[in-house]
């Protein structure tokens, strides 16, 4: 078994343009004095890494990588949740998505497609200069649209949809298994990979790839009333990626599952910081090591009641004291002898 590695922290919700959050010598310093070891940093934001630089220069990655060890830290993985949501978008959700666009491709759905899965393939060559094994990122969505089967899906509909999904996503698959690099899907609402089912029709779509894989974010499933700990022994093998963040699910007389029109403190599903939701993290923890999820335990802070300053201060101690240190030998292994032929036969009395 292998223990899992952390605490660390996703970036995207904390980088701004005030100190401490405006630089990467800044945010790192942040988090390390925090007691972080990790950072998961989102390519977005520029000012922490330019994808476009990376992808030419092995120096400059060299460089960036050294920084961030400076601190006591490691990069756990690079993000392109935004651009790869653009990778597919379904014509209702065009206006809205153009947001994560850049102002070259806006209105231009053809060209924003063409832009994200570019993009998203030069985060590849990045990770892999940077030596990292796995990648975030969003799927992107062509049918959550048509979630809810009211209208009527036509037949075929949901196989034409993951078809054509894959068919954006192979090229972009089969770009990162040349640097080695796993992408690791966050199973999101939005997304059309957002549970076990959808993530099984991706993957035989993709004739089972060995590079789409899980990020696995347990606040999504109890938002959407799933098994998240059932899902561990379902998909172990496919977890490259770890998000720890909290969540919970208040039933109520007037709103359920699809109550999405109400602000985030008013739902009945809702993120919470660490410990402050209903997540059996504990138990995570340990399917997790059992099962050995090579996995960096990775802080994402999205909560609408605590503060991120406080999160941020409560998250690293939480997931250190949620972290195992895998066994390496059985408890009950007293001797350590090898076994010996003729002693057992002689228990078993032939």
């Amino acid at each position: 078994m292998k223990t899992i590695k952390g605490p660390a922290i996703f970036l995207a919700q904390f980088a701004g343009s005030e100190a401490p959050f405006n630089t990467l010598d800044n945010l790192c310093k942040w988090a390390a004095d925090l007691g972080y070891k990790g950072i998961q940093i989102p390519t977005w934001e520029t000012g922490l890494i330019d994808i476009e630089i990376a992808a030419e220069s092995q120096t400059y990655c060299d460089d960036l990588k050294g920084k961030v060890n400076s601190y006591g830290l490691e990069i756990t993985e690079l993000s392109t949740h935004l651009q790869g949501q653009l990778v597919a978008v379904n014509p209702a959700y065009d206006t809205l998505f153009d947001g994560f666009a850049p102002d070259a491709v806006k209105g231009n759905p053809k060209a924003r497609t063409e832009w994200a899965i570019d993009f998203v393939k030069k985060s590849g060559t990045a990770s892999g200069r940077l030596g990292l094994k796995s990648h975030a990122s969003f799927s992107g969505a062509l049918l959550w649209h048509t979630m809810y089967p009211w209208p009527q899906r036509p037949q075929g509909l949901v196989e034409m949809g993951f078809k054509e999904l894959a068919k954006r996503w192979l090229p972009i698959l089969n770009h990162f298994d040349e640097q080695g690099v796993d992408i690791c899907y966050e199973l999101h609402p939005g997304e059309d990979l957002h549970d076990g089912v959808s993530f099984e029709r991706f993957l035989e779509a993709t004739g089972n790839h060995k590079r789409a894989n899980i990020l696995y974010d347990p606040s999504h499933f109890v938002l959407q009333q799933l098994d998240y700990l059932k899902f561990i022994d379902y998909y172990h093998e496919r977890i490259k990626a770890f998000h720890v963040k909290d969540a919970e699910f208040n039933m109520s007389g007037k709103q359920g599952v699809y109550g999405g029109y109400s602000d985030w403190q008013d739902r009945a599903g809702r993120f919470r910081s660490l410990g402050d939701g209903q997540v059996d993290f504990k138990s995570i923890f340990t399917k997790l090591t059992k099962y050995d999820c090579d996995v960096w335990a990775v802080m994402e802070w999205e909560c609408c009641i605590k503060s991120s300053a406080q999160g941020a201060r409560e998250g690293a101690p939480f997931i250190q004291q949620h972290i195992i240190e895998a066994a390496e030998r059985s408890f009950d292994d007293f001797a350590g002898a090898k076994p010996d032929e003729a002693y057992l036969k002689s228990i078993l009395g032939i």
